[in-house]
């Protein structure tokens, strides 16, 4: 390709004498546009930081999506045949091996159980507040870390965009010349292959945020349910607290 350039320069003067001669000079100098070429290659560094940083974001969003899901299938249990075994022990009037079911069942729903219980005499009141205390205290622990979720959904986008804006703006500088002079001769191939480059951060923010919203949606989904279970145990541990089960058998 290079050495036909001294013709391509020749043709160029015929048809525009008004070609300044250091232009010539300069664009006849083939080292120079090799290391013209070359530079948006090499400016491509430029993004790599930012590349390099959501890549760390998103193994960041991919411990937290996982230790939630693991929280989430060990915290949610079957909470109505949960409530039926309390109950039938609370009926032979055996609170110990109650207190020890509860404690051997992981989650909310066993811990608020656990906690009526052990409050059953200090009047219905007061173990209703305990009931509501409890629930209150187990769910901020169950929305822990979605809001690292929510975050990376709306700013990974606007980081890999500034990766790109960084590598387009380094591809560009690499087509001036070493002492700051405007070159503008560079491979066509060198210079789109490094644009290309750039645009990989712009994809993995795009990616990293569309991963992110759908599994802080799912996660949120998870509490919910989990929030509701208690809810609904909520009543019941409250009359098993007091006794209004206890020798008259379950309740429709």
């Amino acid at each position: 390709m290079w050495p036909q350039l001294p013709l391509a320069l020749a043709w160029a003067a015929a048809y525009n004498p008004r070609m300044p001669f250091a232009l010539l000079l300069a664009a006849a100098d083939t080292n120079a546009v090799v290391q013209a070429s070359a530079a948006p290659v090499a400016a491509t560094a430029g993004f790599g930081g930012v590349f390099w940083f959501l890549i760390l974001l998103s193994a960041g969003a991919l411990a937290v999506i996982i230790e939630r899901l693991l929280l989430y299938h060990r915290e949610q249990i079957d909470a109505v045949q949960f409530l039926a075994g309390v109950r039938n022990v609370l009926k032979r009037d055996n609170v110990v091996e109650a207190i020890a079911i509860c404690d051997a069942t992981p989650g909310p729903v066993a811990r608020l159980v656990k906690t009526a219980i052990l409050t059953r005499d200090s009047g219905r009141e007061r173990v209703a507040e305990v009931i509501e205390e409890t629930g209150k205290n187990e769910v901020p622990r169950l929305e822990a870390r979605l809001l690292v979720l929510a975050t990376l959904a709306q700013i990974a986008p606007l980081v890999g965009l500034v990766g790109t804006l960084l590598g387009m703006a380094h591809v560009f500088r690499g087509l001036r010349r070493p002492d700051g002079a405007a070159f503008g001769y560079a491979a066509p191939g060198e210079m789109f292959d490094a644009l290309m480059q750039s645009l990989y951060s712009a994809a993995l923010g795009i990616a990293l945020a569309a991963v992110a919203y759908a599994a802080y949606n799912y996660l949120v989904s998870r509490v919910n349910s989990i929030v509701l279970d208690m809810e609904r145990a909520s009543s019941e541990a409250l009359r098993l607290a007091t006794g209004d089960t206890i020798g008259n058998g379950p309740r429709a």
